[in-house]
């Protein structure tokens, strides 16, 4: 591995870390009970005046880097307009527990205590990927809570047969060889498989570096994790109790990790008060690919009246 100050992850992470500064978060760390403590960027509560209120917004990353790594657009684009927090999941970047659960209903009872610790009483929350798992549980666990939704990538309609097709598509054998890469080449099948870019030129090194740095920790626990999901449907048909809130889907038309048919299933399923936005030339991070139009169809849908 790459010394720190030679490795292009780290300097970029410091860049990263500078642009939450700049959208006025603060790096903190809150103990939501005696077993977990979670990580986020959140506003500084020192600096907050009765003028300054604003809505609240969660945002909930996917299996992958830390938190930082996949929202710093979204931070940037809707800190002036509301409360943005930004939390590491348990088991990525700086959040732990001692506890042994490992579904994403844990996760989401762990957010739910975070907002809690935080005073937050009323807010929206959006999820990608894995996130998106833990936002539909958040919004089913707490309707007088969580007011609207965004679900972004995420097959929480997923049944094994849509697992069995990804493990095809990637030609690997265990989801974790796609979701927890240990090598340079499962690094390439997942971003073959998440972004629509190629990135053919790439060299290896690059690879390793963001291996070492971004998909080393906790690697045993992100893999219970995997195993933990409870949402994944056994047959063929998805029985997913629909929401009571406003919910937006927000899908890349060109996702490989969970395709578009998901996103039509997903939008049938989920409640009568759903749309769907497909952006195009995007796979399964358009927040990433093209976040100017990802954040206003999010701003609009969460401005708008319901």
């Amino acid at each position: 591995m790459a010394p720190s100050f030679l490795s292009f992850v780290s300097l970029y992470g410091i860049y990263l870390r500078r642009c939450f500064a700049t959208s006025g978060l603060t790096s903190q760390f809150i103990d939501i009970d005696d077993h977990t403590t979670i990580h986020l960027w959140a506003p500084n509560p020192d600096h907050q005046t009765p003028q300054q209120q604003k809505p609240a917004l969660l945002l909930l990353h996917g299996f992958g880097p830390s938190a930082m790594w996949q929202w710093r657009r979204q931070a940037q684009f809707f800190s002036p307009h509301f409360h943005v927090y930004v939390p590491d999941l348990v088991f990525f970047g700086d959040s732990t527990t001692k506890s042994k659960e490992r579904s994403e209903v844990f996760q989401a009872v762990s957010m739910g205590k975070l907002m809690e610790k935080l005073q937050v009483k009323k807010y929206h929350v959006m999820g990608t990927s894995y996130g998106g798992f833990v936002a539909y549980h958040m919004a089913k666990l707490w309707p007088e809570k969580v007011e609207k939704v965004v679900i972004a990538s995420s097959g929480v309609n997923m049944r094994k047969a849509d697992n069995m097709e990804l493990l095809q598509r990637a030609n690997v054998e265990n989801v974790e060889d796609i979701m927890l890469p240990e090598t340079a080449t499962q690094l390439r099948t997942l971003t073959r498989l998440a972004i629509s870019r190629r990135f053919t030129m790439v060299p290896d090194f690059f690879w390793k570096d963001v291996v070492n740095q971004l998909y080393s920790e906790n690697r045993n626990e992100k893999l219970q994790l995997l195993k933990g999901i409870t949402l994944l449907a056994g047959d063929d048909s998805c029985k997913l109790p629909p929401l009571q809130q406003d919910v937006l889907i927000v899908w890349g038309d060109k996702d490989q990790i969970f395709p578009l048919k998901m996103a039509h299933e997903l939008e049938e399923l989920i409640g009568k008060k759903t749309r769907l936005e497909i952006i195009q030339n995007t796979s399964h991070v358009p927040q990433i690919e093209n976040s100017t139009q990802f954040n206003n169809i999010v701003k609009n849908f969460l401005c708008g009246s319901s």
